[in-house]
């Protein structure tokens, strides 16, 4: 890595490449409102930064304070390298990157009106109108005013009018909603893993035998609310195991340790100090670390892990012994 400089701002458009600006990129008048922020490779950002449109060209690149873009915040698809957002990251109108070469991370929550999202891992949540994602994580949830489109994702769960779903897409949580029916695309698999046993997954151990994903049915697994005051009556769709995973959690007190990986994930760089899980199965220690983490997810995703698929057999004799 090159020497990295300090520099100040006055110009119209700023061009960093090869950059430590100790502080933050912010308007002090009214003209540096329009002002464009070009990154073209090898920068760390250590305050915030507002521009009108933010454009990333290359990497490297780390920003930890916030980011805001009055127009467009925009991944170049040629860019490659480790791109990180350490806190909040939003836009008056769009958030766009299809890099497929780069590590682009977000430590916290996105907003904006339309998100793009190609190869992206997203520790907080996403709020916007419309929201496209392939091949991304995302630990909290997906919300949208108007539509959704997944394409082989993980997420936490989702709350939108309307969403599409292709290739294979997993729930953390275990439940998730819309108004309109899922539309999905011929072959698509859509899997709950709140009883996958992530812990022993992350520490490279055996699965818990009463644990595994569920293969959910769009048409059976799908509950339906009618809600309605005075004037007006809406539908509300839930896809939801809940059911199973009552059943599941009064056979058996493991909690496979996900709500530990899934907090730390989503504490992102307010991670103060490195936990551990335990030990793997040559007896090391297990770090719980960001990239860690990632990386876990994304085997799980492109499946170098292999989560078994749950039994979802149980006796009634077995629940009412425990009572």
């Amino acid at each position: 890595m090159k020497e990295l400089k300090e520099l100040r701002f006055n110009e119209t458009d700023i061009h960093l490449q090869d950059n430590l600006v100790r502080g933050s990129i912010l308007p002090e008048k009214v003209a540096e409102l329009n002002r464009n922020i070009i990154f073209k490779g090898n920068n760390v950002i250590e305050g915030p930064v507002y521009g009108h449109r933010l454009e990333i060209q290359q990497g490297d690149l780390e920003i930890q304070g916030a980011v805001f873009s009055q127009f467009e915040l925009y991944v170049n698809s040629e860019a490659k390298g480790n791109i990180a957002f350490k806190k909040s990251v939003g836009s008056s109108n769009s958030i766009v990157s299809r890099a497929a070469n780069c590590d682009l991370v977000f430590y916290s929550d996105i907003n904006a009106k339309i998100i793009t999202l190609y190869n992206a891992f997203v520790a907080g949540s996403i709020y916007a109108d419309e929201i496209i994602l392939e091949n991304c994580v995302v630990i909290g949830g997906v919300f949208a005013t108007q539509q959704i489109d997944l394409k082989n994702c993980i997420v936490g769960t989702f709350n939108t009018p309307s969403i599409r779903i292709e290739g294979t897409v997993n729930l953390l949580l275990p439940s998730a909603f819309s108004i309109e029916k899922i539309l999905a695309a011929a072959g698509t698999k859509f899997y709950n893993l709140s009883l996958a046993d992530l812990g022993s997954l992350y520490k490279g151990l055996p699965q818990s035998q009463n644990s595994g994903k569920i293969e959910m049915n769009i048409a059976t697994d799908e509950v339906k609310t009618k809600l309605a005051n005075e004037e007006v009556q809406k539908t509300l769709r839930s896809y939801t195991v809940i059911g199973k995973v009552l059943a599941a959690d009064l056979l058996d007190t493991d909690k496979f340790q996900n709500h530990f990986l899934l907090t730390a994930a989503s504490l992102g760089s307010q991670l103060l100090k490195t936990y551990d899980m335990g030990v793997d199965k040559d007896g090391k220690p297990v770090a719980l670390t960001f990239k860690r983490i990632r990386d876990f997810f994304y085997d799980v995703l492109n499946g170098k892990i292999e989560i078994q698929t749950i039994d979802g057999k149980f006796d009634i004799s077995q629940i009412t012994g425990k009572l």
